[in-house]
């Protein structure tokens, strides 16, 4: 039987947030999320979608001609088919980012996909549901995202990089929530504190209107 998965959308766009900022890339959004953060920007993928076999979604995404593949969601950890996609799309020589929100196991996750685990911090509403067995499981290759929504976010997030000692298993990503913290005050809090973070911004937010889709 073919495997199915629930997808919101399949488009190309160019990546936005993570070390692979700025270059072309597919994006395959899943339908379905475990969480409702108070700052989600992409709660139309909660239930909209339509099935897809991974032999479609191969033979879809050919004609985009872009190598950077990008599983996002929603929650793609959610669907167990997910794992089977990304090896797919590994074996034909993808370079795949799966991008979760830390609350699914992300052991079985196939070891040539990088990882862009997200921490919630307080602000989003839903920290308490960080999964924090994952954290043995980042590959010095993974990321690990904060989205900074506050000062107190920020106080949090360098207790967690400290008891973790994140900055020295994979690169730490500090965001800025949208509209809720300006990017400066963020960067001037990073460069105080000099900490070995890497400071970005939802770039397609900044590209095109922040509510358009699609992109």
């Amino acid at each position: 039987m073919d495997k199915i998965l629930r997808i919101n959308e399949i488009f190309k766009s160019i990546q936005g947030e993570s070390t692979y900022v700025g270059l072309p890339c597919v994006f395959i959004r899943m339908t379905g999320c475990n969480l409702r953060c108070i700052y989600c920007d992409t709660a139309y993928a909660y239930e909209e979608g339509q099935d897809w076999t991974i032999d479609q979604i191969l033979q879809y995404i050919k004609q985009f001609n872009c190598n950077i593949v990008e599983i996002t969601g929603g929650e793609p950890l959610i669907q167990a088919e997910t794992l089977p996609l990304i090896r797919e799309l590994s074996d034909r020589g993808y370079k795949v980012l799966i991008e979760t929100n830390g609350t699914r196991d992300i052991s079985p996750i196939d070891q040539r996909a990088t990882i862009i685990m997200d921490i919630k911090c307080p602000e989003s509403g839903v920290s308490r549901e960080n999964r924090w067995p994952n954290i043995s499981h980042l590959k010095d290759t993974d990321e690990v995202k904060f989205v900074i929504g506050s000062r107190r976010d920020y106080t949090w997030a360098l207790s967690k990089i400290n008891r973790f000692s994140l900055d020295t298993r994979c690169t730490v990503l500090f965001s800025p929530a949208y509209g809720s913290l300006s990017p400066q005050v963020l960067a001037e809090w990073i460069l105080k504190d000099n900490l070995n973070v890497r400071f970005q911004l939802q770039l397609h937010k900044y590209i095109w209107d922040p509510g358009k889709r699609g992109v």
